[in-house]
């Protein structure tokens, strides 16, 4: 099996609802990486273009919802479902929404 071009890992880390930290599966993960891979499949880039995983906990619990791309190696946060188009498209384009793209300072939080 041929290699994607990018791997997109959605976290779908969970803990208790009144934890300080949130979690990335309380503020919709799940919804959110099924419905990329909705996307991702509908625009034909399933087979080479990316694949959507699942993720444990990526360490930036403090800009979830937050997708880590790779190789391109960068984090999109605050990811909502409405976000969800748009990142399709741009990997079709072969481009970041950088809206969402993490800064230094965001993942300095963690």
């Amino acid at each position: 099996m041929a290699l994607r071009r990018r791997y997109l890992f959605v976290c779908a880390n969970r803990r208790a609802d009144d934890d300080a930290k949130g979690s990335c599966a309380f503020r919709g993960s799940e919804e959110i990486r099924a419905a990329l891979k909705e996307q991702v499949k509908a625009r034909g880039l399933a087979k080479l273009g990316a694949r959507v995983c699942e993720s444990s906990c990526l360490d930036q619990c403090s800009s979830g919802v937050c997708i880590l791309v790779e190789p391109d190696h960068y984090f999109y946060g605050r990811v909502t479902l409405a976000d969800v188009p748009e990142i399709a498209e741009a990997l079709a384009q072969d481009r970041r929404v950088e809206r969402l793209v993490l800064s230094e300072d965001d993942l300095a939080r963690g």
